[in-house]
């Protein structure tokens, strides 16, 4: 990798945009840190640090946890010895205020973003996705009536019982899901276009093209020049 220190990216894009995919092929590629927010403050909190205790109190007490305490949480995640290569953010920043908040941390460490990968896709393609997806309500195993379909119609591979579609996945809940997404993120876009580091990209590619065009563009900023890491 060319760029001295660690590469920071953050991935933009509905439900359905296959940000969660695309991070598992840039964490194979790459060796980058994928940091999902929500499992991220769960580890927080299961480790007992002061922060984690403090993290803690919000959720006993069914309050949200202040954007201030989850910006400062992503910064301490991203600190670690596994962050070395380079850090995802997925879920985070979701808000113009929790973008400032963030660099404004990032910055205090002589840090800051590289690049917002944002994955524009239709609604006609996410809803095709996601409605396919179906789920074993024994083992957990994800499953796509097209793209992973099971050995055998309707049934899991591993545990032999039915499988099933989430509520929040069924065509009308992923269209109102993609409406607020839309809606809630247009100023975090704008932000993040202001300050010249979103980079978009064509959601409605399948996974692997979609991950050749941002190889490509990680080349192409310096960011990227060695071969995909393949252990």
């Amino acid at each position: 990798m060319t760029k001295e220190g660690q590469i920071n990216l953050v991935l933009l894009g509905p439900p359905g945009a296959g940000k969660g995919t695309l991070a598992g092929f840039m964490v194979k590629a790459y060796r980058f840190l994928h940091i999902s927010t929500g499992d991220m403050l769960r580890e927080a909190v299961k480790k007992g640090s002061e922060l984690g205790k403090e993290i803690q109190r919000y959720m006993n007490s069914g309050e949200l946890v202040p954007d201030k305490i989850v910006t400062r949480t992503v910064i301490d995640r991203m600190s670690k010895p596994d962050a070395a290569y380079g850090v995802i953010l997925d879920g985070y920043p979701r808000t113009r205020t929790q973008a400032g908040s963030l660099d404004e941390l990032l910055n205090s460490g002589n840090r800051s973003l590289d690049a917002v990968l944002y994955f524009k896709t239709s609604e006609e393609v996410a809803v095709k996705r996601l409605s396919g997806r179906l789920v074993c309500p024994r083992c957990g195993r994800n499953y796509h009536v097209t793209n992973i379909p099971p050995k055998k119609e309707g049934i899991c591979d591993t545990c032999a019982v039915g499988l099933i579609q989430r509520a929040d996945d069924r065509p009308e809940t992923v269209r109102n899901r993609f409406s607020v997404y839309e809606q809630r993120t247009k100023d975090l876009i704008a932000y993040y276009e202001e300050k010249g580091l979103l980079r978009e990209f064509s959601g409605d590619r399948t996974a692997e093209q979609l991950f050749e065009d941002i190889d490509s563009f990680l080349r192409s900023e310096g960011l990227i020049d060695d071969d995909p890491y393949e252990g």
